[in-house]
């Protein structure tokens, strides 16, 4: 176990040698997100296929790149792309890059997603500021030995989106006239969409939204003692609730329309 560390270090090490830059943010680009980078200046772009131990994603809408960049005066670095549980990814290839981000220096992270409603006065297109998650899946990625030069044992959760970011957001979102909501992520399994039972189930539970992703890097992000502040696309109402069947293409072309907010 003890090498999960070395290849963290050696996949920073590979970044390094390829760019020189320093970033404190990182950006988890979800699905229809990644034309966030068009913001960045100064850019630099690495594929994953290059960098040591870092896995590739088959899923459509997602480029599998870091980019690194800047806006104003930050140094940012993007996840073009991300890893899910359901393709077969161990829980430590699915957060193997918010350990290497942690160590390029990078102390807060903006993790987005793409992901359907389960409150009933959320709508397609509704950007969510995540409150809160539950996590559905059963496993967590800090399970097995622990390497305190990474975390301590058992990580406090009492905050894993920052309060203080959290109401940035909500300043930010009002300054830009752009409306939001507010509300828990429920992690569920996939590949498949929920069913309307499922769904019914997680809304009693005090679920706002469900999707495949997100959870994983918080928990992380929060056992590396990183600031994280997560935004949901509202991209389809849950089965049950929306009358039209779901596919990923509208999932993408929704994330798409919204991706300037």
């Amino acid at each position: 176990f003890f090498m999960f560390y070395d290849q963290i270090l050696e996949a920073v090490t590979y970044i390094q040698s390829k760019i020189n830059r320093k970033p404190s943010y990182a950006i988890v680009l979800g699905s229809g997100l990644d034309a966030f980078v068009d913001n960045l200046l100064d850019k630099e772009v690495i594929s994953y296929s290059s960098i040591p131990y870092f896995p590739s994603s088959n899923v459509k809408g997602h480029k599998d790149q870091l980019v690194f960049g800047k806006i104003k005066d930050k140094e940012i670095v993007c996840m073009q792309g991300r890893f899910h549980y359901y393709e077969g990814f161990t829980m430590s290839q699915v957060t193997f890059p918010i350990y290497v981000l942690h160590q390029l220096g990078v102390k807060n992270l903006i993790v987005t997603n793409a992901c359907g409603g389960i409150n009933e006065s959320f709508h397609p297109g509704d950007l969510m500021i995540i409150e809160d998650y539950i996590n559905f899946l059963g496993v967590n990625p800090l399970i097995g030995e622990n390497d305190e030069r990474l975390g301590p044992r058992f990580p406090d959760m009492s905050e894993p989106y920052n309060l203080k970011w959290i109401q940035f957001a909500k300043d930010c979102a009002g300054q830009c006239q752009i409306p939001y909501k507010t509300g828990v992520y429920a992690l569920f399994n996939g590949p498949c969409f929920e069913t309307a039972a499922e769904i019914r189930a997680f809304k009693v539970l005090g679920a706002d939204a469900v999707g495949m992703s997100t959870v994983p890097e918080t928990i992380v992000a929060n056992y590396l003692k990183m600031r994280v502040l997560g935004i949901s696309c509202i991209t389809n109402m849950a089965t049950g609730i929306s009358q039209t069947k779901h596919s990923h293409e509208e999932v993408l072309k929704v994330a798409n329309r919204v991706s300037d907010d």
